[in-house]
């Protein structure tokens, strides 16, 4: 079984010379994936590989992960500007100034975007900095292989909930075919009184007639049709929960489906059996159905 559940917690670390890091990362539910991370300012090319690896990696959830840095040594930081961002900024001022009103922005506007003051550690080279940024994103790769891993056990024990309830909703389907209201001879039977009831009150009601309310008590007694869809519902399924993919919006489908031919079950039962099984059907499938929003 390969169900992927959305909810899991990881760490990885990692240092060089100079700093410690540590990435932390969670996942809970979410309709599609949202993914959120944070760095420190300096680091944005970790963030944005970051990013990248965890949209391939996932398909759903709502994940956010950060990075936090401890400095080792006592050397000295400094700031620079980024001259880029800067250019890039002043352009955009540029290009907008004819269409409306702009301030000349101010120095703590200025330093308040993001990525505009970079970090600066004296006597440190180029390499050694791109080789801490290298450390950095295998580190991420670390947490989120992690996380991929935490999302997996906790879908080991989601898929025995999800089968418990599918094995369940199986034997109701079977104490449904069972039931006697469900039998062709329960069936006649009441056709048979209903009949008798419509002869007493106008026997001279033609034999025409009596076929067509024949027919149509007929078509609503019989839950042979709804059985027959609710045990391909839960063989598909079982089918889903086996694939190598994320199958968390089909399942969410299915129990749609399966809750549609369960209302359909009990609305069509004139019995009290058959009508406690309905509602037990509708019950489990309410509870298969809560599993199924933590499914990948």
């Amino acid at each position: 079984m390969t169900i992927q559940s959305m909810t899991g917690f990881a760490r990885a670390s990692g240092q060089d010379h100079r700093y410690s890091w540590t990435w932390e990362g969670r996942s809970v539910n979410s309709k599609g994936l949202d993914i959120r991370c944070r760095v420190p300012n300096g680091y944005e090319a970790v963030e944005q590989a970051a990013k990248a690896l965890a949209n391939k990696r996932f398909k759903r959830g709502n994940i956010t992960f950060g990075l936090t840095m401890d400095r080792l040594d006592q050397g000295t930081t400094s700031y620079r500007i980024n001259r880029d961002l800067l250019e890039q900024v002043r352009g955009l001022r540029d290009e907008l100034a004819g269409e409306v009103s702009l301030d000349v922005p101010s120095i703590e506007g200025l330093l308040s975007i993001r990525g505009m003051l970079e970090t600066v550690d004296d006597s440190e080279s180029d390499d050694a900095l791109a080789a801490r940024i290298a450390g950095m994103i295998e580190s991420g790769q670390e947490m989120l292989d992690a996380l991929a891993v935490a999302r997996g056990a906790e879908g080991q024990q989601l898929g025995k909930l999800l089968d418990a309830h599918l094995g369940t909703l199986s034997d109701l389907v079977d104490a449904a075919t069972a039931s006697a209201a469900s039998q062709p001879d329960a069936i006649r039977s009441r056709l048979q009184e209903m009949i008798a009831e419509l002869l007493d009150a106008d026997a001279r009601l033609p034999e025409e007639r009596l076929a067509q309310e024949a027919a149509m008590l007929a078509g609503k007694a019989d839950i042979r049709e709804e059985i027959d869809r609710l045990r391909v519902h839960v063989s598909a399924a079982r089918d889903l929960m086996a694939e190598e993919v994320a199958v968390g919006r089909r399942l969410d489908f299915l129990c749609q489906e399966l809750n549609r031919e369960a209302n359909t079950l009990c609305s069509k039962s004139a019995d009290v059996e058959l009508t406690q099984i309905g509602l037990d059907m509708k019950a489990t499938i309410e509870q298969f159905r809560e599993q199924v929003q933590n499914v990948e």
